[in-house]
């Protein structure tokens, strides 16, 4: 698979905000190019799930570090620029990523209010693993990586694989599982409960087919900059 011109771009972005460079000069080539390149660049969901998650990544840190926008503004305001359209952490998404899934929906419903826009780039097929990819800059995150449109799959796999081996208890003397609220918060993304155990028996091995689930709290303290090591 050939990686596109957007796809690298958006990887050097976030290179230059994890090493602390400047990124105006990347940020205005990727203002600046022509829309159609959304769809001649992005073919794929493979691409476009690359893109636009290392896209948010590094959007999110550089309102939140270098503008000071603070949640929620951060999500919701239109802030910075994709191929001259102006776009908000939400439109990456709940726009793109998700589908267009209504935000607080638990990913039941789609969002009747989205744009053309949105819609015309939206991912072909939502993948529930982008839950595990995208980082709002809160302790109980995923940590940021870089993802190319070869890979992705496998990335997006161990990721999936990593957080929640981090996340998850299994008390299995009470057949209870207590993990992210990731899994609450974007039920209809995951299967609902069916999906959730297929998801612990596919990605941990671990069957939990009898087991009942309960969520953790989420902590929104600050951990920016909390990108994979290696």
């Amino acid at each position: 698979m050939n990686q596109s011109n957007l796809n690298k771009l958006s990887e050097d972005l976030l290179l230059h905000v994890k090493m602390g460079k400047d990124t105006i000069a990347i940020r205005k080539e990727i203002e600046n190019a022509d829309p159609h390149l959304l769809q001649s660049d992005l073919s794929t969901d493979n691409k476009k799930k690359a893109f636009w998650i290392n896209i948010y990544n590094a959007y999110y840190q550089i309102l939140r570090k270098e503008k000071n926008v603070n949640k929620p503004e951060i999500y919701r305001k239109k802030l910075f620029t994709i191929t001259r359209k102006s776009f908000s952490l939400d439109d990456v998404e709940h726009g793109i990523l998700r589908r267009y899934r209504y935000k607080y929906s638990l990913g039941f419903f789609a969002n009747f209010f989205t744009s053309k826009f949105i819609k015309a780039n939206t991912v072909d097929t939502l993948d529930y693993r982008i839950h595990f990819a995208l980082n709002c800059g809160a302790k109980s995150c995923p940590p940021i990586a870089f993802y190319n449109a070869a890979d992705i799959d496998a990335q997006l796999d161990m990721a999936t694989q990593t957080f929640l081996e981090g996340e998850t208890d299994f008390d299995d003397d009470n057949k209870i599982v207590h993990t992210t609220a990731l899994f609450k918060w974007f039920y209809a993304d995951f299967g609902s409960t069916k999906g959730i155990k297929a998801i612990y028996k596919k990605q941990l091995g671990k069957d939990i087919s009898d087991y009942s689930i309960k969520y953790k709290e989420y902590s929104w303290e600050d951990n920016l900059e909390n990108f994979v090591e290696g």
